[in-house]
């Protein structure tokens, strides 16, 4: 027999927040609009997922929420203000969400990669790249299933007493 949809009970485990986006300018070159987008996009939209998903997690008594933050949210980002206010931000976010989610059993937890292949970075000039892997202890960029299996493991049991932590994978 098949199943019904109004017999479905529909759950919802993870909410992984990982959209970016950046746009290089030093704060005087820098726009009130550039400073808006990379805002509303960074943290503004971490926001309204987590206040999404909070209720259900919290009347369900469990969750993961992981967000990915960026190792320029900790230490700043030359030509990228408001990329680097973003992300210390969703650091700032993660932590506070952790505290309300927590008595919950919902763990809140970020991940702030360095440089990291991906669409974005490919699309940076190839000197401030060479700049960024010059300061990498392990002289190479990231690959995504760097970060990918950190998210993994932040979404397991296995990191069930792991919450409001900012965990770098930089290559040092």
């Amino acid at each position: 027999m098949a199943r019904s949809f109004s017999s479905w009970s529909p759950k919802l485990d993870i909410l992984v927040n990982n959209a970016g986006i950046h746009q290089n300018e030093a704060i005087w070159a820098m726009d009130e609009a550039q400073w808006d987008e990379v805002l509303d996009v960074n943290l503004k939209g971490t926001f309204n997922y987590s206040r999404a998903v909070a209720p259900v997690f919290r009347q369900q008594g469990a969750g993961k929420i992981i967000n990915i933050a960026s190792i320029h949210g900790l230490r700043g980002r030359q030509a990228g203000p408001n990329y680097s206010a973003a992300k210390a931000g969703v650091i700032g976010l993660t932590k506070s969400v952790a505290r309300d989610l927590g008595p919950y059993g919902v763990n809140v937890n970020a991940v702030a990669p360095g440089i990291t292949e991906t669409d974005m970075v490919r699309a940076l000039a190839r000197e401030l790249k060479d700049k960024f892997v010059a300061e990498i202890v392990l002289g190479r960029m990231g690959q995504p299933e760097d970060v990918a299996h950190l998210v993994t493991f932040l979404c397991s049991d296995q990191a069930r007493h792991i919450t409001g932590e900012v965990i770098k994978v930089d290559g040092g």
